[in-house]
């Protein structure tokens, strides 16, 4: 199942016991709450108009009714029943309140608490084995502690910052803007001044974060980015490439931000995404040892080959 049809799923399944309880609620108010257009949420009523228990009768299928702009629905109580968590769910689900619980600057440590008690207490004797685990969280609170402060009096931080893609560190001075959790990973924003534009800062690859006898200074231009739809920006400027993946390389298309997955024959994988710089997409491809091959643009794949003839050439034994 793909992750648009997995997300979808789960938004069904929420959506049932909501809108039943909410009968004639307007389709815009509906929409919003569930963070999709008028457009998707008509589309998922569809759906759920040919869903229901087996059988499939007009009396097992779901009813539902919008064409006043108003959303109803019935014939829904057995979707609509609380849902229960299993053993494996369950401690699944503890272990990681326990690790979010480790993240330095948790604001609502109050309701985690909470609702770390309700779940070992229902596990029962099986919460027990989850108190076996051990949570390491990556080290970050110095810098977060560092960037709260800067932000708080306004002063501009020297950056010390290791840039995956390029597989180096640069040293830029940074006028803070905000720090925020996504997806589980602290980042700081700000203006920096080496780009000259706003930048975001994963805050685990901070070597080193100094603060500066310097007031911050933002320009009219620096706006904090809009992360509705992540962290990844497209640009015009974005280099599009298409690999093929075998199946040992499958891991690249739940790991890195895709446009497209295909499956093709031999249980083979093609996925678009975009690279603002194509150094990190040469190493990838020569990590993956030909599990995978760049189908476009042809230059690129020119160029790793005969990057990975040049290595093999070094392991030839001298005349």
């Amino acid at each position: 199942m793909s992750a648009g049809a997995t997300d979808r799923l789960s938004r069904l399944l929420a959506m049932v016991p909501y809108l039943l309880a909410r009968q004639g609620i307007p389709l815009r108010e509906a929409a919003r709450e569930f963070g999709i257009s008028e457009d998707q949420l008509v589309k998922d009523l569809e759906l759920l108009f040919v869903c229901g228990t087996p059988g499939h009768m007009p009396d097992d299928l779901i009813e539902a009714e919008w064409d006043t702009g108003h959303v109803y629905l019935n014939n829904a109580d057995t979707i609509a029943r609380p849902l229960r968590l299993g053993v494996d769910e369950a401690l699944a689900l503890i272990v990681g309140l326990r690790a979010l619980a480790e993240v330095p600057g948790l604001h609502d440590r109050d309701a985690l608490d909470r609702t770390l008690a309700k779940l070992v207490a229902a596990a029962g004797d099986a919460a027990l084995a989850s108190a076996q685990v051990t949570v390491e969280v990556e080290g970050e609170a110095e810098a977060l502690t560092a960037a709260r402060q800067a932000i708080a009096s306004n002063r501009r931080l020297h950056l010390r910052y290791f840039v995956p893609t390029r597989d180096e560190t640069t040293e830029r001075d940074v006028d803070p803007m905000r720090v925020l959790l996504v997806d589980g990973r602290w980042y700081l924003e700000g203006w920096c001044h080496r780009a000259e534009a706003v930048r975001l800062f994963r805050l685990d690859r901070i070597d080193r974060i100094e603060p500066l006898d310097v007031t911050a200074e933002l320009p009219p231009e620096a706006v904090a980015r809009d992360l509705d739809e992540g962290l990844f920006v497209p640009s015009p400027e974005d280099t599009v490439v298409i690999l093929e993946l075998d199946p040992p390389a499958h891991w690249v298309a739940d790991y890195y931000p895709v446009e497209d997955v295909q499956e093709v024959a031999g249980n083979r994988l093609v996925v678009r995404l975009r690279a603002a710089d194509g150094r990190w997409l040469r190493t990838l491809a020569l990590q993956l040892a030909g599990a995978a091959r760049i189908l476009d643009p042809p230059e690129l794949a020119a160029e790793v080959r005969e990057r990975a003839q040049a290595a093999l050439a070094a392991y030839q034994p001298s005349a």
